[in-house]
């Protein structure tokens, strides 16, 4: 897909009328990405593109960025050197467009030092952050998006294998995330991260892999994804180095159990935390509610985290084409994690996993 997708400009300007803002200011590669294949960030340069609810869009952006900018199709486009003030050209087309006193849009990531230039330059405009609205025109996949992240999602679980190929006592975590971002690069994506977490630090959700060296009973979490195309995968696996132990086990069954729990709640119209509460359940039946600490998944897409939120408190109803990680987890600190995570999509009858099945039992990685 090349250029401005006029479909989904569409869409998103009639969603800029639903919510009242008139106009959009789109600023990350993801967003301008989605809606015109132009996967550029402008750092501390100012590039944007301004939408409004009719009509077509604007890009201000850095001369290093014309050629790029042009390939959009996009005709106003509006181009400054290092040196000039940006500011200059958004106050231009704020007159332009009439935005003086106007509701305006920005992507949650614009960098501050931009957004109070444009506030001087429209005082009396008001500003809202608005990347809810924008995450609303991607919620729901398409056939070829999900193509792609399934393919993503294909190639993170074959590089599994390296992981289960080296794994031994002595071997350490970054030597183990090395081997499995190899993999996926060498299965045809583009590795995105890999956390590799053992023993006492498998019980810290978020651990920076380290020289730590695995050991005889270390249990494992393994957390990597990849990109294709610019869309994304996410997997989670836990393993032992060789025996486990009879504790580690009934964690792992707990996960598992919980983890399949919360899939098999999943179908079109169920509210988002449906699918957290069971899963929670049956960690919290099993007596290790405490050690569950954050939420059951987060949707993904071009985006690692984007709505559909799967936590307490989330009504939304999950619709067909959403596509978002079901991760449930136990961290005992001192000991071990266990963590299992699955991306699935939203079907008309239920879900369908993008990842292939996790094991039921806790598997033990022969010496």
């Amino acid at each position: 897909m090349a250029g401005l997708d006029q479909e989904r400009l569409s869409r998103f300007q009639r969603l800029l009328l639903d919510h009242g803002l008139d106009c959009y200011i789109a600023c990350t590669p993801i967003s301008m990405g989605y809606l015109a294949s132009f996967f550029e960030g402008g750092g501390e340069r100012m590039l944007l593109m301004a939408i409004r609810p009719e009509g077509s869009p604007a890009i201000i952006a850095p001369a290093l960025s014309a050629t790029h900018a042009s390939h959009t199709g996009v005709a106003d486009i509006r181009t400054w050197s290092d040196g000039d003030d940006a500011g200059e050209l958004f106050e231009q087309l704020g007159v332009e467009w009439g935005l003086r006193t106007a509701v305006i849009g920005v992507d949650d990531e614009l960098i501050a030092a931009h957004l109070l230039r444009m506030q001087q330059a429209l005082p009396a405009a008001l500003f809202k952050a608005a990347g809810d609205v924008m995450a609303e025109l991607r919620k729901r996949k398409d056939s070829r998006e999900i193509g792609l992240m399934r393919k993503a999602a294909q190639i993170a679980d074959a590089a599994w294998d390296a992981f289960l190929q080296n794994a031994r006592p002595g071997v350490t975590e970054a030597e183990c995330e090395t081997l499995v971002r190899a993999a996926m690069q060498s299965g045809g994506g583009t590795p995105t991260f890999c956390i590799v977490a053992a023993g006492p630090n498998g019980a810290e959700p978020h651990h920076a892999t380290s020289k730590t060296a695995m050991k005889e009973g270390d249990v494992v979490v393994v957390d990597w994804g990849c990109s294709v195309e610019n869309y994304l995968s996410d997997i989670t696996r836990t393993a032992c180095v060789g025996r486990a132990s009879s504790e580690a086990k009934k964690v792992y069954d707990v996960v598992y159990r919980a983890h399949m729990a919360a899939r098999d709640a999943i179908r079109p119209g169920v509210p988002c935390e449906a699918i957290d509460r069971a899963a929670r359940a049956v960690i919290e039946e099993a007596g290790f509610g405490q050690y569950f600490v954050h939420r059951t998944g987060h949707g993904i897409g071009m985006m690692g985290h984007e709505p559909p939120h799967i936590v307490r408190g989330s009504t939304s109803p999950l619709e067909v084409g959403q596509c978002f990680s079901v991760e449930p987890g136990i961290y005992i600190p001192g000991q071990f994690g266990v963590r299992i995570e699955n991306i699935v999509t939203v079907t008309d009858t239920g879900h369908e996993s993008l990842n292939m099945e996790p094991p039921s039992t806790l598997p033990e990685i022969p010496n």
